[in-house]
């Protein structure tokens, strides 16, 4: 259920805050705007590389299939095929970004 006591979108202080640290960087070291940028693109692409070798690996493992089986109290498959998910996908995020 939605809070009706804010108006405001999820994660919007999280945007506040990396807009602010962005305006810092960019008071501080203008220089580093186009490093953090490629860091940026480099974990996005990581991710979306990581959720396709996801999908690669276990074609017929996908959470969304798996849904399902919660409905007959199997909930620890569908919990493990979205860690299995989340953890490819943040290795491939960790050693894009660690620069492997």
């Amino acid at each position: 259920m939605k809070n009706l006591l804010s108006p405001l979108p999820r994660l919007t202080d999280w945007i506040v805050i990396t807009l602010a640290l962005t305006l810092a960087v960019l008071l501080i070291a203008p220089q580093q705007i186009p490093v953090s940028l490629y860091k940026l693109s480099l974990v996005s692409l990581a991710a979306v590389a990581g959720y396709w070798v996801d999908r690669s690996m276990f074609p017929y493992a996908r959470p969304h299939q798996c849904r399902e089986l919660m409905r007959d109290d199997l909930g620890l498959i569908f919990c493990a095929v979205m860690l299995r998910r989340a953890l490819i996908v943040s290795a491939a995020m960790l050693a894009v970004g660690l620069g492997a």
